[in-house]
């Protein structure tokens, strides 16, 4: 369940009120009038079965709510509730697949902004990776997959493009693209510091390296990753599923393959220096793609499921 809490402006509090009451799966209708100060107004709280809520959420941004009062959703952790239970029960489609697309527009946002944190972490996660390709060492790249944050630029790619959104898809290719050129930069920098002072050396880079040797070989099946990496990521996005968008993380070749070109470019191997960027360009590609269709997938199967909602909602009386 989600919990939604709404400032009203005074005289628009009636036609809230219709909405949410004609929404099949929202339950829990509260109303205090002139409880709001700023803006003065009355607040309305009602709780919605999750398969509901982007309805419910658009068909109040659509009175304007969210511009002349306040629109907040919670998660709810625990409801016992009859009516809860009921509600939950009356809405179409199943609560794990359904789609906030409020909630994945604000959290690609925040995700995908061109900030010094970013900057940072993939600056890092790239520097370890550079330890790892040096060293042939599988746990450093595993790490350095997990704490790289490149996946919130390229969901925010694929959420501009379904949105038909220019500027968020804009600002999203310009944090990703300008985050690891940053990143890249840099591990150079730190690699020819870690030669000079002996830990790194060209005859590292050279040796066969059987457990990072794929870094730098792109071939079908990094395309194939990728593509699975970017279905699973989107899916984990819009389901709220943390812990999958870690196992995504460390699924795709992104920060390894632009640490090895990174090093590589320090040592003038143009050989390594290609075939890393070849991989890191294919599986941006694979996971924007295959994001990008998950998406459009997910927005084709909840349209059919509002047009059942709406059938739902038509049979209902308001309640409230």
């Amino acid at each position: 369940m989600l919990h939604l809490r709404l400032l009203v402006p005074a005289g628009r509090t009636d036609e809230v009120v219709r909405v949410v009451g004609t929404t099949v799966g929202a339950t829990h209708l509260v109303v205090v009038p002139g409880a709001a100060r700023d803006p003065l107004g009355d607040l309305v709280l009602c709780d919605v079965a999750r398969e509901a809520g982007d309805e419910l959420i658009a068909e109040l941004r659509a009175l304007g709510i969210d511009e002349s009062g306040s629109i907040s959703v919670e998660n709810v952790g625990l409801s016992l509730s009859k009516r809860a239970d009921a509600a939950e029960e009356a809405a179409p489609g199943e609560g794990a697949d359904a789609v906030l697309w409020e909630h994945l527009a604000e959290v690609t946002h925040e995700e995908s902004t061109l900030s010094v944190t970013y900057l940072a972490f993939l600056t890092l996660a790239t520097m370890i990776a550079a330890c790892g390709v040096v060293l042939d060492n599988a746990i450093l790249i595993v790490g350095a997959m997990a704490v790289g944050p490149e996946f919130g630029p390229l969901a925010g790619i694929c959420a501009g493009l379904v949105g038909r959104a220019p500027g968020p898809a804009w600002r999203s290719l310009v944090a990703l693209v300008t985050g690891f050129a940053v990143a890249m930069a840099l591990t150079t920098v730190f690699s020819l510091m870690m030669d000079s002072f002996g830990l790194f050396s060209r005859a590292m880079l050279a040796a066969d390296r059987p457990n990072t040797s794929f870094i730098w070989n792109p071939d079908l099946f990094s395309l194939v990753v990728a593509a699975l990496a970017g279905a699973a990521g989107m899916l984990s996005l819009t389901s709220a599923k943390a812990g999958a968008l870690v196992g995504v993380a460390i699924s795709v070749t992104t920060v390894p393959a632009a640490a090895n070109a990174a090093v590589a470019l320090g040592y003038g191997d143009m050989g390594q220096v290609w075939g890393s960027s070849g991989q890191l360009l294919l599986n941006l590609a694979g996971i924007v793609a295959a994001g990008t269709l998950t998406l459009l997938a997910q927005r084709a199967f909840w349209a059919g499921t509002r047009r059942l909602g709406r059938t739902r909602r038509a049979e209902r009386p308001p309640t409230g």
